[in-house]
């Protein structure tokens, strides 16, 4: 995803009107305040960027060095945590209950460590493990899927629940994954690579109704 997307800074408004608790934070001018949610926060001066009509629940966590794009959705319970390094999240994606991304900080080990980074109508199945990882666009990661530092999933790939993607493993387009570690299982339909667009936009709906309840 380019770098130069449209982002929003928060707080947003959506975040104002939230009933958890609110942390005021000083602005540029010793007088002015603004307040930014629990679950929202700064880490080392760099706070999450977020693209227009961007919801987050109020139980999720993002912290630190995060980039969303617009319409996309984080559900209960999730934590996107960009502390050692950089996540970048495209348009339109859906990160599903419980689920965790994370990064893999630069060391001896791994000299550039590993950003994660997500293209646009991705969705991310509950309870899913993001480590380090490289997702393309019309991406489905099923429920409880694991994929580790430095893997590749190309676009249009399905990852079957449960399914671990070990770590540099390269996913092709156009195929189903599953099994631990992953096996490529077959080609996925024309009817099945329509699916991406389609859930995708069923959970920007989605949450619409939760950015606006009373419509």
């Amino acid at each position: 995803m380019a770098e130069q997307k449209r982002h929003m800074d928060v707080p947003q408004e959506r975040f104002l009107e939230s009933p958890l608790p609110k942390t005021p934070c000083s602005q540029l001018e010793s007088n002015q305040k603004v307040y930014v949610m629990a679950n929202v926060r700064t880490h080392k001066g760099i706070t999450p960027q977020f693209g227009e009509r961007t919801w987050v629940d109020d139980s999720a966590v993002v912290i630190g060095d995060v980039q969303m794009g617009e319409d996309c959705s984080v559900w209960p319970m999730t934590v996107i945590r960009g502390d050692m390094h950089k996540i970048r999240i495209g348009d339109r994606c859906s990160i599903q209950d419980g689920s965790v991304l994370h990064i893999t900080h630069a060391s001896d080990y791994n000299p550039g460590g590993w950003p994660l980074i997500l293209g646009d109508d991705v969705t991310v199945g509950h309870k899913a493990l993001l480590h380090g990882c490289t997702i393309g666009s019309r991406v489905l990661v099923g429920m409880g899927c694991t994929v580790m530092d430095g893997a590749v999933v190309e676009d249009e790939v399905i990852i079957g629940a449960g399914t671990l993607v070990p770590p540099g493993k390269r996913l092709e387009s156009g195929y189903l994954y599953v099994g631990t570690p992953c096996k490529q299982a077959r080609a996925l339909s024309d009817k099945e690579k329509t699916f991406f667009k389609y859930t995708a936009a069923n959970y920007v709906k989605l949450k619409d109704e939760y950015l606006n309840p009373s419509e």
